[in-house]
């Protein structure tokens, strides 16, 4: 999956409200992906209920790893600013969603969204994070949850297809797109080599 991780425009560095902005759409891609990739593994995700629940586990995880490389990056304040201002982006593009789709009240779906983000947040910060990434615990945590989302039949595999395969992708992308967003320059177009007519 290929996404847009550098700023258009130069000259300034942006804010860490910007920065939560500029992730929260990522995030949502990296999710969705996600649930792409593990149905195509084929394990069965039904369209309804536990699609929502299968993104939302996704996304919380990753809403957990952009505070940690935030931790890493920014001040105690910034960072304050941009996980509060991405946790509120990730739960409105949510709630857009599931009450679209499964007919809830706008305001009811997104206070579900964060009630469970506060509850990830007390239990995935048992758990390390590094320079080098999430600890075992924190990322076996992720397929304990997912393994709550999926059927009887496919709750034992989870853990693999989460733990091998989609965690490490979703975490690689979003420590390569952090950076390159606390970049202030753009960079370079890639330039195409031409070819002649000799």
């Amino acid at each position: 999956m290929r996404i847009k991780s550098s700023w258009f425009k130069s000259g300034r560095e942006h804010t860490p409200a910007e920065l939560a902005g500029a992730l929260s759409f990522v995030i949502y891609r990296i999710a969705d992906n996600a649930l792409k990739n593990t149905r195509n593994a084929k394990f069965e995700i039904a369209v309804g209920p536990q699609y929502f629940a299968f993104l939302t586990e996704f996304l919380l995880f990753q809403v957990q790893v952009a505070d940690r490389i935030a931790y890493r990056r920014l001040s105690a304040e910034d960072r304050f600013t941009f996980t509060s201002t991405l946790a509120n982006r990730i739960a409105e593009t949510h709630a857009e969603n599931e009450s679209r789709l499964l007919s809830g009240e706008l305001t009811d779906c997104k206070r579900r969204f964060i009630d469970r983000l506060n509850q990830r947040f007390d239990e995935y910060a048992e758990f390390g994070y590094g320079e080098s990434g999430p600890d075992f615990s924190f990322t076996r945590y992720l397929a304990f949850c997912m393994e709550q989302v999926m059927d009887d039949k496919d709750s034992w595999w989870i853990i693999d297809q989460m733990m091998s395969i989609e965690a490490p992708e979703a975490v690689e992308m979003l420590e390569k797109t952090f950076r390159n967003l606390l970049e202030s320059e753009p960079r370079q177009p890639r330039r195409r080599a031409s070819t002649s007519g000799d």
